[in-house]
């Protein structure tokens, strides 16, 4: 659907992935060019879905409420004044702000439905249905539309209608009770069950568009965050389905392997190391630690005794580390072939060298002025680079795009007097 003068902030984007940055030759279109996506969406798991639809190149329209619009603009102010959840999850898109219990308002939307191919929604459940926006209404209604619903639970079943967000998830699917120390179990440090049920949905989106390809049909992806973050836990699942025990929280260790963790060094940092089998252990011991002596000594000659005695083989690797600088560390690791890495911060995530040297960053627009941000890590072929839009204004697309939905000038002005749109 096109919209006539409509501008999303994304034309130096645009411009910028039209050729390829190390050749200058003209690059292929992205995958997704033509697509066009309505999301009645919030918080994370549909927007950070319909986000990587927008990187593909996917027109992705945001309808947001008049009077706030997705609750997780307010999370924070740390990015410019801006919510760091949301300028992660909502670039590339359009907004459009619109009061869904009108009926006005939702006369505009299926307009944008009408002619969209994918409608995704993540509205507390029983919501959508309320409304008339629940895949399978949707689907009888246009036939060709791939229409996504993500839920907490699921449909049906005992916990269709309980509350669900991230932390509360992660609780039900056990991954807080495999993440954390003997002693205490933690919560991931991300999002991770909002994150699991996007990428299923972005998946099943690109599924459900490449058979309705074949089949000129599209058809209803149904998502939940309990059965995403399940798929996720397969290893401790079948682990424990299948030889009766839970694996225990090991913090940074690991459960079977030692040595397996982070050590602190002479200069503060931190280093995690990782013996894979006996050979590494040698060579570790005479190449780094410098004890040939526990090389080949049977209290630490193979993973099996280096296990049993865990404290005592963390405290070899401890005392040699701790009189090095975390450099000089890395450089004995990698020369002697031990895998290992650097326990960073988040900061230093940021400023992370490998992600410099690849030109992993980019600058997107947003209302509050240019932000740094990473290239999606799908590298696509043919050259073509990832489009990576402004983050929307609350509303900032509402009057082209009813416009373009031939509306005018003064429907537009009785609608906003109304507050069916802001």
């Amino acid at each position: 659907m096109d919209t006539d003068g409509t501008t999303d902030g994304t034309t130096d984007s645009t411009a910028d992935r039209t050729t390829d940055r190390t050749t200058d030759s003209p690059a292929d279109p992205l995958p997704l060019d033509g697509v066009t996506v309505v999301a009645v969406e919030q918080a994370v798991s549909a927007p950070f879905a319909t986000r990587q639809l927008a990187d593909l190149g996917a027109r992705v329209v945001k309808v947001e409420r008049p009077d706030g619009g997705d609750f997780a603009r307010a999370y924070d102010t740390t990015a410019q004044g801006l919510a760091s959840h949301f300028v992660w999850a909502n670039r590339g898109k359009e907004s459009i702000a619109l009061d869904l219990k009108d009926p006005r308002g939702r006369e505009v939307l299926h307009g944008l439905i009408d002619g969209a191919d994918v409608f995704v929604q993540n509205l507390a459940q029983g919501a959508a249905a309320r409304l008339g926006l629940d895949s399978a209404a949707l689907c009888a209604r246009y036939p060709r539309l791939v229409a996504v619903d993500i839920s907490g639970y699921g449909a049906e079943g005992p916990y269709a209608h309980k509350r669900a967000y991230d932390m509360l998830v992660q609780c039900e699917a056990g991954l807080v009770s495999v993440t954390g120390t003997p002693e205490q179990p933690v919560k991931a440090g991300i999002p991770a069950a909002d994150i699991a049920a996007a990428m299923y949905a972005f998946s099943g989106v690109l599924a459900a568009l490449l058979r309705r390809g074949i089949t000129g049909r599209g058809g209803r992806v149904e998502v939940s965050m309990l059965d995403a973050l399940a798929e996720w836990m397969g290893h401790p699942l079948h682990h424990t389905m299948h030889g009766g025990e839970q694996p225990v929280r090991t913090g940074l260790a690991h459960a079977v392997i030692a040595p397996y963790d982070a050590y602190p060094t002479a200069d503060g940092d931190r280093v995690l190391l990782s013996v894979q089998n006996d050979r590494e252990w040698r060579r570790l011991a005479e190449q780094v630690l410098e004890r040939p002596d526990v090389a080949a000594d049977p209290a630490y000659a193979t993973n099996a005794a280096r296990t049993r005695s865990r404290e005592k083989t963390d405290a070899v690797v401890a005392e040699a580390l701790g009189r090095l600088g975390a450099d000089e560390a890395i450089a004995r690791l990698e020369a002697a072939g031990i895998a290992c890495a650097r326990l960073n911060s988040v900061a230093q995530l940021a400023g992370h060298p490998q992600l410099a040297a690849r030109d992993r960053w980019r600058e997107v627009g947003s209302p509050a002025g240019p932000l740094r941000a990473l290239l999606p890590p799908i590298g696509l072929p043919g050259g073509a680079e990832p489009r990576m839009g402004a983050v929307p204004a609350l509303g900032e697309h509402t009057e082209a795009l009813l416009r373009a939905l031939g509306m005018t000038g003064a429907q537009i002005t009785a609608l906003r007097r109304d507050g069916v749109i802001a």
